[in-house]
């Protein structure tokens, strides 16, 4: 008996011609794909149909075990693989052995007879999730070739469904947070073609990511030779309509259809396994092709193709999920590439943030940024073009971090970029180097810098900073709707303000580049290396490493309470936030409570990643803390933080009596070392201060994103949004624009939602080019030992230990002696490094947050090491050269 759930109505066979690419949920992905492709001028699509989702579901609700097997599925350990691969099975014979319902089967029949009853066809699956623009599965999923008759086409529609559940597929999904339940399978029946030579064609380079760069991958007859690794492809690369670059593949084996159905291996004759697959002319007009479905999609693709005698055929086309974006192309100018460099490794914090975290940035940086893929840009093309801001730019970027001013000087050798571009004014960016592209005063370079060391005007400008967070705290509380955004207009210029002030940057620089003298000088005439690191051990009034100081006596106010501690073992840190209403419950549980009150009274406004506006808080989530709070526990003894900081200020002292007598011995001495002395007073007096602009950024941020959520509460209460936090996916002018209309558009925040998953997965480049080229930079040395990482050198001293990388704070567990591994580390991460013995990450520079208070605790560290987090393995011993800046790793 027919399903009643399947009325008339269900199309469950549909020709190719009258597919959409609107219809994947009917169709699947490749289906959509392929039915938008027959309609595109010029492009020829083998003939077909596609058996429909319809009829597949039809399938499976009549297949109650199915159902039941699914539940087993959810339930089972995701990394049991045996228990996935034995349901998977079961799945796939329950699909198959339900076979298909009569009626359906005489469509598909029909269908086949429309298009030849004796032809070959390839019989293709086509998910639901399936080329899709943030995953791709491909072969995830079967595919049959040369498929002959009505009845083989039959069983292997129903082996498509069945591979739906194959080990691969669902591992797949479950890394994509895809459920099972909600993928559906449609099937794909296409004549057969029968090639002379076949590949891929991806319209940007898959490797570099340049869109000017199409890549064609090709060999004889069918694609399998190629997916399944039988021969080497000639790859070609084409270039503005040119061949640039070929490497031509020896190809002894070839794929052939065989008359009566199914697929053999060849051999190719000698004569012709060194002989392309296309010639240049046909390579050329393949990219010129894939450049116009290119257009049709609107976003780079990966494109099958066949060539027969009378041309191409195209069988798929599917986007190239692995790109990074391109920032908007609106201030190219056509002639040579725009370059940007990557504000996030400046910040460190290379995630990707949500619209209304970028948007907020961009609105109170002190340059113009653009976004792509979740992340923000500087375009310093006019400061590389011009001689004059060049060399300034490469220096300071260098300093921060030798692998952006590498991927830049790689980019200015081509002659594609010129140099002649005039000086425009530096893109409106002040001075002749302009800030550096964090967009915080940290980076920013000046002429002149503070050369009296003279405490008060540190303690003068702090005082200046927290009189305007005073203001803003005070004033923004009365402002809601329409006038809460006239207000913070006016509070943008005054954050601006107050990070431009003239005397924070020299007060800022002052320390810097009192650093970079004792470094330089040092080295010049003692043979010291890194010098100022020693010297600046416990400079007073860094924020930051106070931070990290504080939470020790946090821990000093827990660490008598064994019920306490027995208890914050038990918390859950990811949904736990009401465990300070129960900690004042138990003994001493009223002063742990009261010492983590006071602790977040300080320094609640401060979580990883904290340059985004829409990530929780301490304050929001203080359960965050607790494994911070209890490796301190673990650890240290009470007056940890006192005693700690006292070595670190005895054992600078001590540095500088040694560096001042040995230059006093020294031709000159008393000279260099008068100059030394200034430069170490000028050090100390300013260098604490470097950390406390971006404190005060951090504080303002938090008072805007509370009065933001308040907003956004009410928008929830009047029906406006569904949830509070759909006000992240909008950016800050469309937050407004909501606020002032009482509308929001929920297919925009769904969209921006799907699109935050996909930029999630994406590695960020330093240094991105118009044309999406990514460019890496590399340290070019050849003075380190077999196998070592290279990296940035920016805190001196060797350790040697067992490797913890860890990449969220939640998951820190740490013992005496662990060298701490990470991807970035920004001021969140800084109470974690009194634990730790050294530490190492992907992604920092000298004077990156990371650098300053490794040096400020005595840590050896070395930064910018590519990917360190996937080269290291948790537990593995490794040694830190952080004089010399390289990581081996010892087993």
């Amino acid at each position: 008996m027919r399903d009643k759930r399947f009325d008339e109505g269900c199309e469950r066979v549909l020709d190719l011609g009258e597919v959409d690419e609107d219809q994947a949920g009917l169709v699947g992905g490749k289906g959509a794909h392929l039915g938008a492709l027959s309609r595109v001028d010029g492009v020829r699509v083998p003939d077909g149909f596609c058996v429909t989702t319809d009829a597949f579901r039809r399938v499976v609700a009549a297949t109650p075990e199915v159902d039941a097997l699914l539940d087993r599925l959810a339930e089972a350990d995701p990394d049991d693989r045996q228990a996935v691969r034995a349901i998977g099975a079961e799945v796939r014979r329950a699909v198959e052995e339900a076979g298909i319902p009569d009626d359906l089967a005489a469509e598909i029949t029909a269908a086949v007879a429309r298009f030849g009853e004796e032809a070959a066809y390839a019989v293709r699956s086509s998910a639901t999730a399936e080329d899709l623009p943030t995953a791709s599965f491909a072969g995830q999923q079967d595919t049959y070739l040369n498929v002959v008759g009505a009845a083989a086409v039959l069983r292997h529609i129903s082996r498509c469904w069945a591979s739906l559940f194959t080990e691969r597929a669902m591992i797949y999904r479950r890394r994509n947070g895809i459920d099972h339940r909600t993928v559906h399978m449609a099937v794909v029946v296409q004549r057969m073609v029968f090639p002379d030579a076949s590949g891929v064609l991806f319209t940007a380079d898959p490797v570099t990511g340049d869109r000017r760069t199409a890549t064609v991958d090709a060999g004889f007859g069918l694609g399998e030779a190629l997916v399944s690794g039988l021969v080497n492809p000639d790859v070609f690369r084409v270039r503005d309509g040119e061949v640039v670059a070929r490497t031509i593949a020896v190809k002894e084996r070839a794929v052939h259809a065989l008359p009566g159905g199914g697929t053999r291996e060849v051999a190719v004759e000698p004569r012709q396994r060194e002989r392309p697959a296309l010639t240049d002319a046909q390579v050329v007009e393949l990219v010129r092709l894939g450049r116009r479905i290119e257009a049709h999609f609107g976003r780079p693709q990966d494109i099958e193709w066949c060539l027969t005698d009378d041309g191409f055929r195209i069988v798929q086309s599917r986007p190239i999920t692995t790109l990074f974006p391109v920032p908007d192309p609106e201030a190219a100018d056509g002639r040579t590439p725009n370059v940007y460099v990557s504000v996030g490794h400046q910040q460190m914090m290379t995630d990707a943030m949500k619209p209304l975290g970028w948007s907020m940035w961009q609105r109170t940086a002190m340059v113009p940024m653009h976004e792509a893929g979740g992340r923000l840009f500087v375009d310093v093309t006019p400061r590389l073009a011009s001689p004059a801001s060049r060399a300034a730019l490469l220096d300071i970027l260098g300093k921060g971090d030798p692998l952006v001013r590498d991927a830049l000087e790689t980019v200015l050798e081509r002659d594609e970029f010129d140099l002649a571009v005039p000086d425009a004014g530096h893109g409106g960016l002040a001075g002749p180097a302009g800030p550096a592209p964090g967009g915080a005063p940290e980076a920013s370079v000046t002429e002149a810098s503070v050369t009296e060391a003279d405490p008060a005007i540190v303690a003068e400008l702090v005082e200046r900073s927290e009189r305007s967070l005073a203001a803003l705290e005070r004033d923004i509380r009365t402002k809601s709707g329409p006038a809460l955004f006239d207000f913070l207009a006016e509070a943008f210029e005054e954050h601006k303000r107050v990070l431009s002030d003239p005397q924070s940057m020299r007060a800022i620089m002052a320390g810097t580049e009192a650093t970079w003298w004792l470094n330089d000088k040092l080295g010049e005439w003692l043979g010291e290396k890194n010098a100022a690191d020693t010297l600046t051990l416990s400079a007073p009034g860094n924020i930051t490493s106070e931070m990290g100081l504080d939470l020790l006596d946090v821990a000093d106010a827990i660490r008598p309470h064994p019920e306490v501690v027995a208890f914050l073992n038990d918390v859950d840190v990811q949904d736990d936030d009401g465990f300070l209403d129960e900690l004042a419950k138990l003994p001493g549980g009223s002063a742990a409570r009261e010492a983590i009150e006071t602790y977040l009274g300080r320094y609640g406004m401060r979580c990883v990643g904290e340059i985004d506006i829409t990530r929780p808080r301490w304050s929001e989530r203080p359960a965050t803390l607790v494994p911070l709070i209890l490796d301190n526990v673990r650890n240290f003894g009470p007056g940890a933080a006192e005693r700690r900081f006292e070595q670190g200020r005895q054992r600078a002292l001590q540095a500088e009596r040694d560096v001042l007598s040995r230059l006093r011995a020294l031709p000159d001495g008393e000279r260099k070392a008068g100059e030394t002395k200034r430069m170490i007073d000028q050090v100390r007096a300013f260098a604490g201060y470097r950390e406390y602009p971006k404190y005060g950024i951090v504080c303002r941020y938090f008072l805007y994103k509370q009065a933001l959520s308040a907003e956004a509460g009410r928008l929830v209460r009047d029906g406006v949004l569904t949830e509070r936090e759909d006000v992240f996916h909008l950016t800050f002018q469309e937050l407004e624009d909501v606020v002032r209309s009482h509308r929001a558009d929920d297919r925009l925040i769904a969209r921006r939602k799907d699109e935050f998953r996909s930029y999630e997965v994406l590695t960020p480049p330093r240094v991105l080019t118009s044309d999406g080229e990514a460019v890496t930079g590399s340290y070019r040395r050849n003075d380190l030992p077999a196998g070592a990482l290279p990296g940035l050198a920016v805190s001196t001293g060797s350790v040697e230990g067992r490797a913890r990388v860890i990449l969220d704070l939640a998951d820190a567990e740490l013992k005496e002696g662990d060298i701490l591994v990470t991807r970035f580390t920004d001021p969140s991460w800084s109470p974690l490094f009194l634990g730790v013995a050294g530490l190492v990450t992907e992604v920092g520079g000298l004077m990156t947050h990371g650098a300053v208070i490794a040096r400020e605790y005595g840590l050896p560290a070395v930064v910018g090491v590519d990917r360190a987090t996937r080269l290291i393995r948790d537990g593995q011993r490794i040694r830190v050269h952080g004089t010399d800046g390289y990581v081996e790793i010892l087993d």
